[in-house]
């Protein structure tokens, strides 16, 4: 029997929102695996009225309390420099050994992004790659070599159903489809909370209240995204 595969869903969540979690879900329903969010470390860019790394991981805490198979993992937080997931993944690897099964959770237009992380062909060294579909916004292999050929070549014969990625410890990819679309954004969200406009449905109630009682996301600053990419390049 092989092992239990282990997937990682890394992200700076600011803040987490009702869609981070339907993926978090989708993932650990369809893979049968056990899902650790990791939180990114403060951007060197962020605005005094950003949240902090202790303030986005406090707000995942919330929005996954009573969730069976998610957990927080703040490994990233704890390491000075840019979160590098090829540096998180060989951390991992190094902790679990060379024959655990790992998947790397990433977001579709993610992966037309790929090819403009740092050290992204070491990926598939260190653990699988899945793609969530969000509904409309598929990624096939033309949209690929439109966009990113050099992705569709890495990946072109790294392909495996969902189901086979715990046979094996690392190199594969696969596509997960969301069976639901989701409207949320952390970018949007921000603009909202800033705006004054209705934004409480798109979080767990407790994740509400404390962004509430923290004040946090009121300044305009912090509506556009991070200038610099702060989590995965």
């Amino acid at each position: 029997m092989s092992a239990p595969l282990r997937v990682f869903y890394g992200g700076s969540f600011d803040p987490v929102h009702n869609g981070h979690l339907a993926i978090a879900r989708a993932a650990r329903d369809a893979l049968h695996a056990e899902v650790a969010l990791l939180p990114a470390r403060d951007p060197p860019h962020k605005t005094i009225t950003h949240a902090d790394a202790e303030q986005r991981a406090q707000l995942l805490e919330l929005a996954i309390e009573g969730e069976p198979g998610l957990h927080v993992d703040r490994r990233e937080l704890h390491r000075a420099g840019p979160s590098y997931t090829c540096d998180t993944l060989a951390e991992l690897r190094a902790e679990l050994g060379a024959a655990a099964p790992l998947a790397w959770l990433i977001g579709a237009d993610s992966l037309l992004q790929l090819h403009t992380w740092h050290r992204w062909r070491e990926l598939f060294g260190l653990a699988h790659v899945v793609a969530v579909q969000r509904p409309g916004a598929e990624v096939d292999a033309a949209r690929l070599r439109a966009d990113a050929p050099a992705v569709l070549e890495e990946i072109g014969q790294r392909w495996l159903p969902p189901e086979a990625l715990a046979d094996s410890p690392h190199g594969g990819f696969a596509l997960l489809p969301l069976a639901e679309l989701r409207p949320e954004s952390s970018t949007e969200l921000r603009r909202r909370i800033a705006a004054g406009e209705p934004w409480r449905d798109w979080v767990p109630e407790r994740v509400a209240a404390r962004i509430v009682q923290l004040n946090l996301y009121r300044d305009p600053a912090v509506i556009l995204p991070a200038s610099r990419p702060s989590v995965r390049p």
